[in-house]
């Protein structure tokens, strides 16, 4: 099968405007094999932002990538333009630290991090490796801090803590992440999961009423607001000094140092706790969600 013009101009644009830029099997929530799964996982593990096109929406994309890579197999991974291949030359490129380099992530030095696991916890575990009789526990921490404790019976060279008789394998990102980490198992209607209280995780996303904003900038306080609706709501009403959100104020953010205090609002409160999140994971520790949004400031402030 040719690649037809449209479907190569399509794969040149999502190259040439993505750093990176991942063609799979399903998406990133829910992958629809294995490989891309692993793949997933790995992306996961060093950044917080990349674009995924699912082939199996796309049948032209799924056949017109193989031609233009010459690349038999999905899932495949490009970096800045460039093909680095499928699955397996992904993770052999993450144990030698080239896929970091390539993306930009600095190698964490090797630590043993102090974690802590309540009784309970060790339990269910030391039952869980019981059962498998195979296998060791596996602790990933993603870039955007999400925490995931799985059996893998492939650790490879892997860092290794033992708390309490149990031994967690995790790669050095998360050994970097995890120092000072405490995993305590809850319990509810829905069953037993482990609960993460990590020291090193950003802050979460404060909420800020309409009325401390006013007072803010009655003060004169220099202040960096966000406005995340789109530019015909922000014509009818907006708060005086808000920027749009644009490719100009995502510049202007990517300069700012991570503690730098940021405002964001929308409509009602919704999209801006959204992008608010977004830059949490991406290491901002000082965001602030507009409660409400511009509806609550309108109600509070222009027509109390």
């Amino acid at each position: 099968m040719s690649l037809d013009s449209e479907t190569q101009e399509i794969i040149n644009n999502l190259l040439n405007n993505n750093k990176v830029v991942l063609f799979m099997k399903g998406t990133p929530d829910q992958p629809q094999c294995g490989f891309s799964a692993k793949t997933i996982a790995t992306l996961d593990l060093l950044i917080t932002d990349f674009m995924s096109v699912n082939v199996l929406e796309h049948p032209a994309i799924r056949e017109g990538i193989k031609e233009f890579s010459n690349w038999p197999t999905i899932p495949q991974l490009y970096i800045d333009g460039e093909l680095i291949g499928g699955n397996d030359i992904v993770q052999d490129m993450l144990k030698s630290g080239e896929l970091a380099s390539a993306l930009g992530v600095n190698t964490p030095t090797v630590t043993q991090p102090k974690i802590t696991i309540s009784p309970d916890g060790i339990a269910i575990m030391k039952n869980a490796l019981e059962a498998e009789q195979a296998g060791t526990l596996q602790l990933q921490i993603s870039a955007s801090w999400t925490h995931q404790i799985s059996l893998d019976e492939n650790p490879g060279d892997n860092i290794c803590v033992d708390v309490g008789g149990i031994e967690l394998h995790m790669d050095p990102w998360t050994a970097e992440r995890a120092d000072g980490l405490g995993m305590a198992l809850q319990e509810d209607m829905t069953g037993a999961r482990f609960i993460f209280d990590n020291p090193n995780a950003p802050p979460p996303v404060n909420q800020m009423t309409a009325q401390t904003l006013k007072a803010r900038l009655d003060s004169g306080d220099e202040i960096i607001l966000i406005d995340v609706r789109e530019n015909s709501e922000q014509e009818n009403t907006a708060i005086t000094g808000a920027r749009p959100w644009n490719s100009d104020t995502r510049t202007f953010i990517e300069s700012l140092a991570k503690d730098t205090e940021i405002i964001i609002h929308c409509h009602q409160g919704d999209h801006s706790q959204t992008l608010a999140d977004a830059l949490r994971q991406r290491g901002y520790t000082n965001l602030h969600n507009l409660t409400g949004g511009i509806k609550a400031w309108t109600e509070a402030i222009d027509n109390p």
